[in-house]
């Protein structure tokens, strides 16, 4: 079986490489195949004479690292050679992909693989920063950043900034979180006499500033308040508003008492959506986040739910119900997705099936409520199948509420207002138009109207409550023909 003898080159110059990994590579016979020339222990072996091949030509053929590594890997484990020594930046088990690789060809079967050690370019960027990683440390790769993996409150540095397209990723991956301003060390063959450690503003990552396949970014940690656009800031907010030594009025609040609030705050959001004001939607979507992380933080100090509770149930959940996505179930329409999520949801709820309004809110307003309980009964085939009888029961219903009217009954003629309301919502469903919506649109017609009479009067120093009735009837013609485009 083929063997590979992975060897580390350090940081920087031979001066760095351990006399028995040196002693190696100059006494064996074994064929040297560098990943990359561009290292100066590479360049000093080459200086005395060895010969060391290459796969620099590799990354030439190749858009994405990914590609490259693998293709070396390939390459490597097509080479004749019962023995070869495989050189690579730093050590091999530090931020080396292609090593990996190896490895998980070793685990196959494949080759035998031996890792001969070599110093990792950590120790000589800790000594130059001067920093102690014991106050909490992070190290990623900048050819496969992501922000989400980021932790900005530690020490961070970002190897394998290898070019000025490397270093602009990493520039505009942390610009979504930090100040263009913000100070950002590069440093590059730390610890060798070539060494060179330059602090610039973030936004200049990638302009004026020479970077090679040794160059690490380094971001010192950033204040709390800085990060207040992360989730755990606003988490640690609520715990401390919670907390004894909070707000009394956040500690005094139980998920009775805040139910209004997420009423109030949801309708709030819907106005902001209805008015298509963006800034105002970014308000009130953190007004109801304010809540779910009230109830949340409330439930955590009663001890029986998390807002990590919250999270892995709902993600969960969207995973579950769109095997279509996450899955290998096909679902190519909205039906086919909507009978899915049915289906599922059905499979959730266990052998003992609910009733079939259960999933109807009782605290639905009452429009709402009444469309949906409509629907779920129509699912089951209680429904007309066409709106003439439905309208004859809208006319039916209100002839009741006329006669509980003539008798002075007032809690009949509340029954039958509801009656005849709840047909006029069936009447708005068969004909698919949403009653709630309807009803909205007349309110916000309804204001715009009265609104314009307010502003025409005022204009005259009087209020509308020095009109009479037919006054007031003129002033609503007049409005209503003014704001007619608009409604």
């Amino acid at each position: 079986m083929q063997t590979i003898k992975i060897f580390g080159l350090g940081a920087s110059g031979l001066d760095q490489l351990p006399l028995g990994v040196y002693r190696q590579l100059t006494q064996t016979g074994a064929p040297l195949t560098a990943r990359t020339l561009d290292h100066p222990v590479v360049r000093e072996l080459v200086q005395e004479g060895l010969s060391i091949e290459s796969f620099d030509t590799v990354y030439e053929d190749h858009q994405q690292f990914g590609g490259v590594y693998e293709e070396i890997t390939t390459r490597l484990l097509e080479r004749p050679e019962e023995v070869i020594f495989y050189l690579v930046p730093g050590h091999p088990m530090m931020a080396e992909k292609t090593v990996q690789l190896l490895l998980e060809k070793e685990k196959d079967g494949a080759v035998n693989v031996e890792i001969e050690g070599g110093q990792s370019f950590l120790d000589a960027t800790f000594t130059t920063l001067g920093i102690d990683p014991i106050e909490g440390f992070q190290l990623v790769d900048a050819t496969d950043i992501k922000r989400e993996q980021l932790t900005y409150t530690s020490h961070l540095i970002l190897c394998q900034v290898y070019d000025a397209m490397t270093a602009s990723e990493v520039k505009l991956t942390l610009l979504e979180d930090l100040p263009a301003a913000h100070p950002v060390t590069i440093v590059t063959a730390a610890g060798g006499t070539d060494e060179h450690v330059r602090t610039v503003p973030l936004e200049d990552l990638d302009r004026s500033v020479e970077v090679d396949n040794l160059t690490s970014v380094y971001v010192p940690p950033v204040e709390k308040t800085h990060l207040n656009h992360q989730f755990f800031r606003l988490r640690e907010v609520i715990r401390v508003l919670r907390s004894p030594e909070g707000c009394p009025w956040d500690r005094k609040q139980t998920h009775e008492s805040l139910r209004k609030y997420l009423i109030e705050e949801t309708y709030e959001f819907i106005d902001a959506v209805n008015q298509m004001d963006d800034d105002q939607m970014v308000e009130e979507l953190g007004d109801v986040l304010l809540q779910v992380m009230l109830h949340s933080q409330i439930g955590e100090d009663e001890g029986y739910f998390t807002i990590d509770d919250v999270i892995v149930s709902v993600t969960d959940k969207m995973i579950r119900r769109h095997p279509h996505v996450f899955g290998e179930v096909r679902a190519d329409t909205t039906d086919e997705v909507l009978t899915n999520w049915e289906a599922i949801k059905q499979q959730e709820k266990g052998e003992a099936s609910p009733r079939l309004l259960d999933s109807v809110p009782e605290s639905f307003p009452a429009l709402l409520q009444a469309e949906e309980l409509q629907k779920k009964a129509a699912k089951v085939g209680f429904d007309w199948e066409d709106v003439t009888p439905v309208l004859e029961k809208v006319e039916e219903e209100w002839q009741e509420f006329q006669e509980a009217l003539t008798s002075g009954d007032r809690e009949e003629m509340e029954k039958e207002f509801g009656d005849w309301l709840f047909a006029i919502a069936n009447l708005a469903r068969h004909y698919r138009l949403n009653s709630e919506n309807a009803l909205q649109r007349t309110n916000r017609k309804f204001r715009m109207r009265l609104s314009s009479m307010e502003e025409s009067v005022e204009q005259s120093g009087r209020k509308l409550e020095d009109y009479d009735l037919d006054a007031l009837e003129e002033l609503w013609v007049q409005a209503k023909a003014k704001h007619k485009g608009a409604e």
